[in-house]
């Protein structure tokens, strides 16, 4: 039987490694009794700079996250608006991967069932060269007024459930049960001082502009944000 109360949800990145990228925007819906009762929408400001690529794919600017909070602080919020809910994505484990980071990173738990709308998609119609939600969205005459927006993108997941569910579920209910959301992140090292330092003394020469928090930063994106500095980028 649907599911009447979840959370669907969906994420912006500057990439599609949850150890090395960053979280941009986090779009998410409350559903009780089959409607929206709450909304989420938050840009987070990323330790990198959003590149032109992901600029282009996603309309979100470096400028429009400038203000915002950083991940971690937007995480936290997002905890606590999906509770212990199912949560529901299109391929909902990429999405799941950056927020289990993120929560790892500030010792925070973040264990949740969850439905793969793709999963279902890619069982049900193996006809379909595509099971994208953009493509999935216009098979199904979906309205998704800003594809690769979070909120949007969230919306229209949601509503892809809800179709699916009505053709397919009563042919193979099991696929449409939740399951536990499986994600064993890389052991997060802490930067070593040698990059702090570093880091330190690159922030001042840049006149602080520079995104970091020493206390929160992993040797990855220590090695990075460096990389970065030193060729310009930033």
């Amino acid at each position: 039987m649907m599911l009447r109360s979840y959370v669907a949800f969906d994420l912006e990145t500057t990439g599609l490694d949850p150890a090395k990228n960053d979280i941009i925007e986090i779009g998410a819906l409350k559903v009780r009794d089959g409607k929206v009762e709450e909304r989420f929408m938050e840009f987070a400001c990323p330790k990198e700079r959003i590149s032109p690529k992901i600029e282009e794919l996603t309309g979100i600017t470096n400028e429009m996250v400038a203000h915002s909070c950083c991940s971690q602080e937007v995480v936290k919020k997002f905890l606590a608006f999906c509770g212990e809910d199912v949560l529901i994505g299109h391929n909902v484990i990429f999405d799941y991967s950056f927020v289990k980071m993120s929560a790892l990173s500030q010792g925070l738990p973040f264990e949740r069932f969850g439905i793969d709308t793709l999963k279902i998609a890619r069982k049900m119609h193996k006809d379909l060269p595509s099971k994208s939600l953009e493509s999935l969205c216009q098979y199904y005459h979906i309205e998704n007024k800003a594809a690769h927006r979070a909120y949007c993108d969230a919306l229209a997941t949601a509503k892809l459930y809800q179709t699916l569910s009505h053709y397919f579920e009563e042919e193979d209910p099991k696929i449409f049960k939740p399951q536990m959301l499986m994600y064993r992140p890389k052991k997060i090292l802490p930067a070593t001082h040698k990059q702090i330092e570093l880091l330190s003394r690159l922030s001042e020469e840049n006149q602080g502009i520079i995104n970091w928090d020493k206390d929160t930063i992993t040797r990855n994106e220590a090695s990075r944000l460096i990389d970065q500095i030193l060729k310009g980028k930033l």
